[in-house]
């Protein structure tokens, strides 16, 4: 249960149209909960006539892209070493033992028990779904420990081990995990009928675990009347409920996706024609609103722009194979979301996630969903674009399952840029990020710093934003040196998630131990901080930015600050200038939060030597600055960074302070 608060601030954050969705979601819950206990549900007949189920065959075939067996004698070295990966992954999935977050190979019980968060060995109630209060850790567990396993990716992973190899183990055993799933997750009862996105990446992977053993024919008979059945009950709960309002955000695009691709592979289905209709133009229109023109999505949390990114590209291909093609400015704002991330690349490494991250993907195709070159790399198929071939060089498997085998002799025909090539320096002004570079790339010279000053987040609530103005980060000698340090929870810990949502957790400066902006829910905001752009001077060995935000003025003795980067390639220094505009008294802290590679020690009072993989730097603070070092502390919660959901390593973080009267400004620099 939420506090009064919190429904307060929640309800401040509606319109008038969507309290009154709102209030007739509750009056369709009340009437769906009279007809889930009364069994008055739509039957399956009424889902499929019985001689559609029988006769049922795909319109189109994902596996008609996937040629060749791994185990074959004549298969290739690259083929022998996926299958190898894949089968070990398949052969502990096949025995229930699933890894996801910090879970690795645990095992989930004998059949596996799919109403249970795992992590801390607490079942969530099997009551009607409307009336969990999934939020609440006592009842149900962490709801994403719940979820993760329900969205099925594990069966794609047995499903491409059977297609690869023609083991007909993998291909029984998502049968046998599917029958236990459909006993135990009756419909409207639980939590896995709680969330519409749940239920939307679940259907996308039932279709290609379905499709990807659909030769062996075990989708036959009571049980494949029974998953028919649930596959319609999942898109009847689905569409009445499309996320709305200030809820409107990737969970609206995942809806859809999961409606559109269902309909698509099952248009025999009742109201399949209307619901893909549908669907597609949420799809359409979500794409356009989502997406800001510089190439960013709206929500500011890079790992989420990774998620509906994947969304996007299933479903256009999925249009393309069933004759339902997306219109061009659809695929202009894919390829504008995939030049974003490859720009934000170019310094080495992965990109810097900002904002929250939760590890959300769609479909397990055997390349890490953090890593952004299968995605670069299926853009370079899908728009014949060299930049995207230079980013991501190398044929990676997850193509081969979405183009073909084909695919690897087209795409090494699209020739790369030359690799030794200037970086450039980037405005995404719609985002607010600002991206100085210099150096070459693939040289370990190369330089990237990445300046936020836009806004918290997107819509009324900003749910997956962090308190993060005017932070930065720094990528040198080919790595990370100043990181974000990640999110880590959502449930379970409230504590961390506060930290690691705070402007202290950001390379930032935070003003009388308060934030930016206040939070006042684990995914709700009230007042934010402003934040604008005052001067952009690129160039070709760096350049400068400066920007300011009025988070602080809401303060007794308000407080504006603005920032200076200053990057200069031939003396090899970035420049930190930052200046605390107020009359009033303030305690600031000032932090630089390190990657975990990186060793700091100190060498005098105003300066730090770095030490990473690759290089070393000098960080040297203002002299009216007094700096502590926290390497894993717990009391203050300082120098962590987290890599993925629930998952944290100790990190050095550097915090320095002033206490102020007046108007000042700190100047700071770091020689690379």
């Amino acid at each position: 249960m939420q506090s009064p608060f919190w429904y307060f601030q929640r309800l401040k954050s509606m319109s008038p149209a969507e309290v009154l969705w709102r209030m007739q979601g509750k009056y369709l819950d009340w009437v769906d909960s009279y007809h889930i206990t009364q069994g008055s549900i739509p039957s399956l007949d009424e889902a499929i006539p019985q001689a559609k189920r029988v006769n049922w065959q795909p319109p189109f075939r994902i596996s008609d892209l996937i040629i060749g067996d791994w185990t074959k004698d004549n298969a290739t070295l690259e083929e022998r070493t996926w299958y190898a990966a894949l089968t070990d992954k398949a052969d502990k999935i096949s025995a229930h033992r699933l890894s996801y977050f910090h879970l690795r190979n645990h095992d989930h019980g004998r059949p596996i028990e799919w109403n249970k968060d795992h992590g801390s060995n607490i079942v969530s109630p099997m009551r009607l779904a409307q009336k969990i209060d999934y939020r609440d850790f006592s009842e149900t567990g962490d709801c994403k420990l719940v979820w993760e396993p329900n969205r099925h990716q594990h069966l794609v992973v047995l499903a491409r081990a059977y297609r690869a190899g023609g083991n007909d183990k993998y291909a029984l055993a998502i049968k046998e995990q599917l029958v236990s799933w459909l006993e135990q997750c009756p419909y409207g009862y639980g939590m896995n009928w709680r969330s519409p996105m749940e239920l939307s990446i679940r259907l996308i992977n039932w279709i290609w675990a379905i499709d990807l053993t659909l030769e062996l024919e075990i989708f036959t008979g009571a049980f494949r009347d029974q998953l028919f059945h649930s596959i319609y009950l999942h898109l009847h709960e689905v569409t009445r409920k499309y996320s709305r309002g200030s809820s409107a955000n990737n969970h609206l695009i995942g809806e859809a996706a999961g409606v559109f691709i269902t309909t698509s592979y099952f248009p025999d289905l009742a109201n399949a024609t209307k619901w893909q209709a549908q669907s597609f133009d949420i799809l359409c229109r979500e794409i356009e609103r989502q997406t800001s023109a510089d190439g960013s999505n709206k929500e500011l949390a890079l790992e989420y722009q990774f998620f509906v990114l994947q969304f996007f590209l299933l479903c256009g291909l999925v249009g393309r194979w069933c004759g339902k093609e997306f219109p061009p400015q659809y695929w202009r704002n894919v390829e504008q979301q995939l030049l974003f991330i490859g720009r934000l690349s170019e310094g080495g490494g992965r990109p810097v996630f900002y904002g929250d991250a939760d590890d959300g993907y769609v479909l397990n195709l055997g390349d890490s969903h953090l890593d952004p070159k299968p995605l670069l790399a299926a853009g370079a198929l899908l728009f014949d674009n060299n930049q995207f071939k230079t980013w991501a060089p190398d044929y990676s498997e997850s193509l081969r399952w979405l183009f073909g085998a084909t695919s690897q002799e087209k795409f090494r025909a699209i020739a790369a840029n030359q690799e030794s090539e200037p970086l450039s320096s980037y405005a995404f002004n719609d985002s607010g990020f600002y991206l100085l570079q210099s150096g070459r790339r693939n040289q370990k010279e190369r330089i990237s710093v990445l300046f936020d000053c836009g806004p918290l987040g997107f819509g009324s609530i900003a749910a997956h934003g962090h308190a993060d103005a005017l932070s930065f980060t720094l990528k040198a000698f080919g790595e990370d040196i100043l990181i974000d340090p990640g999110t880590y929870d959502y449930f379970t810990f409230p504590l961390w998630r506060q930290y690691f949502k705070s402007t202290l957790a950001h390379n930032t400066i935070e003003v009388d131990g308060q934030d930016q902006s206040i939070m006042c829910g684990l995914f709700l905001w009230s007042k934010r901080a402003a934040a604008r752009c005052l001067d952009w001077q690129p160039s070709t060995h760096g350049g400068i930015v400066k920007g300011e935000h009025n988070g602080y003025r809401r303060l007794k003795d308000p407080l504006l600050h603005r920032r200076t980067l200053d990057l200069n390639e031939d003396t090899r220094l970035l420049k930190i200038t930052d200046e605390m505009v107020t009359n009033g008294r303030h305690m600031v802290r000032l932090a630089f939060h390190f990657a975990p590679t990186c060793n700091l020690q100190q060498l005098d009072q105003t300066g730090f030597q770095i030490t990473s993989r690759n290089g070393h730097a000098v960080l040297r603070l203002d002299p009216g600055l007094v700096a502590d070092i926290f390497h894993g502390s717990l009391d203050p919660p300082l120098g962590w960074t987290s890599n993925g959901y629930h998952q944290k390593q100790p990190c050095h973080t550097l915090v320095a302070k002033a206490e102020i009267c007046r108007a000042t400004t700190f100047s700071c620099s770091i020689s690379l």
